[in-house]
């Protein structure tokens, strides 16, 4: 039996969403902050180092919830924050030698996910649905970049109210 969702793309990446979520969320439950902390982990190992208005930017993490998620993953050790050369008041996040052990270990479980996830399709057409995702993503993010996402909460659910941030 078909419905009209079947070919609904809402519907469809909701449903991935969700799978994805559920066994990403698994992955990393023992990671500060889960996913997250992992995105923000990954910033961390990356090249160049940078600081956490660059990393908040590129994830569409709030500042403030970004902090938290530095300091807990600075706490763990997996993180440390170091003076930016280039300007004195800024930190640039990088990753520890126990951050980047980490980091490996939690992609390798990851990429189970994700095979997991692409289990329905031939491993020629997952290649080619990540490189297609990756197009649209990156286009969407060039398009309208997310920068806050108690913003984008409120353009998806106006009736959310929007709480006034603590400065």
């Amino acid at each position: 039996m078909t419905t009209p969702l079947e070919g609904d793309l809402g519907w469809m990446l909701g449903v991935v969403f969700r799978a994805y979520a559920k066994a990403a969320d698994h992955a990393l439950g023992d990671l500060p902050g889960g996913p997250r902390g992992y995105q923000v982990l990954s910033a961390a190992v990356g090249e160049p180092p940078r600081n956490q208005g660059a990393i908040g930017a590129e994830l569409g993490i709030d500042r403030t919830i970004l902090t938290y998620l530095i300091d807990d993953l600075e706490r763990a050790g997996l993180v440390a924050r170091h003076p930016d050369p280039a300007d004195r008041r800024s930190r640039l996040v990088i990753a520890t030698a126990k951050g980047h052990e980490t980091w490996q270990s939690h992609r390798d479980a990851l990429q189970h996910v994700e095979a997991h996830v692409l289990s329905a399709l031939a491993p020629a057409d997952a290649a080619s649905f990540r490189g297609l995702l990756q197009s649209i993503a990156c286009s969407a993010q060039a398009r309208d970049p997310l920068t806050d996402l108690c913003e984008a909460v409120a353009q998806v659910r106006p009736e959310a109210q929007r709480r006034p941030r603590k400065r």
